[in-house]
């Protein structure tokens, strides 16, 4: 184990490397110019924006650029935001406690909701229960969440007018009832990115569960007179949640970066509203940032799951 585990991160390195350089290039060639909010201002001369763009470094050529913002951000530094000229690293915690607080209480509901849904419609192949479920699923699974979000917004907050429609993002919680605040305005978002997020799991739980229950060692175990309980627990379902949590691996990364769609239509001050605007804005250094976070958090969840394959599967060996 720890010389498979020292080979897969002596991998990640050239991989998260390469991954930077293409994201640094992308972003370096794309259209737009991060001084073009100061074009209409009669204030700024020319030669003002050139100085400015000089002490931004991008006079500089783009292999320069990129190895000056490869070795700050091994150092912790992410730079400094074109527009707000504020540390990036600040701008993203700011924005992360929203982020954590909605989408991940939508992926906990998810898989609270989504493990016993799936299982049980698994178990109960064909039945009018599958039948619901399975049509929930493929429902929340096809319509995208901008749709329901406008829904959402629509009956409870438009019409029955139990929830609020906007995200206040200058609410802090110092007592019960502004608590109380916090979780209603979070209901919304959060529900609209579990159900989504439900549906996904539910159909690949059921389906993988589906595949074990076919399988020789199953019927062998209820041969040697195991309980339905002990067979499923024991047996089948860590067999099935082999691809289950690779889908996982790649999704909760997600929950540090945020769900682009769902924050801009909730208005969620989260790392996802961020991303949106700065990316209008040509903001290359916040850009940059969140997206080879992103890459990284890929890389270590993957990492992550190999390992659990080990502890579901005893037949996985490194």
């Amino acid at each position: 184990m720890p010389r498979y585990l020292l080979k897969r991160l002596l991998i990640s390195i050239p991989t998260l490397i390469a991954i930077s350089i293409v994201i640094f290039g992308i972003l370096a060639l794309a259209p737009g110019d991060p001084m073009g909010e100061f074009a209409t201002n009669p204030s700024i001369t020319a030669e003002v924006r050139e100085n400015i763009r000089r002490s931004l470094g991008l006079d500089q050529p783009i292999p320069i650029r990129y190895l000056k913002w490869a070795w700050a951000f091994v150092r912790g530094d992410m730079g400094y935001s074109f527009n707000s000229r504020s540390p990036v690293s600040s701008l993203i915690m700011q924005r992360l406690p929203s982020t954590l607080w909605v989408v991940g209480s939508a992926y906990i509901l998810a898989a609270i909701a989504a493990f016993p849904l799936g299982t049980l419609s698994a178990l109960k192949r064909y039945s009018i229960f599958d039948k619901v479920a399975t049509t929930f699923a493929f429902v929340w699974f096809s319509l995208p969440t901008f749709f329901t979000g406008l829904l959402f917004i629509i009956i409870f907050s438009v019409q029955l007018k139990w929830l609020p429609f906007i995200y206040d993002s200058t609410l802090k919680v110092t007592d019960w009832s502004s608590l109380i605040k916090q979780i209603k305005q979070s209901i919304m978002p959060a529900c609209v990115l579990g159900l989504y997020q439900a549906a996904i799991l539910m159909r690949f739980i059921r389906s993988s569960m589906l595949e074990q229950l076919n399988q020789e060692y199953v019927r062998t175990a209820y041969a040697k007179g195991l309980s339905q309980f002990a067979v499923i627990y024991r047996h089948v379902l860590r067999n099935a949640l082999i691809p289950v949590v690779t889908l996982m691996a790649l999704d909760i990364p997600r929950v540090f970066t945020g769900a682009l769609v769902t924050e801009q239509v909730f208005r969620v001050p989260g790392i996802g509203a961020l991303l949106i605007d700065s990316i209008y804005r040509s903001d290359t250094p916040v850009v940059m940032a969140i997206a080879f976070i992103y890459a990284i958090l890929i890389v270590i969840f993957n990492l992550i799951a190999d390992l659990v394959y080990a502890f579901l599967d005893p037949r996985v060996k490194y």
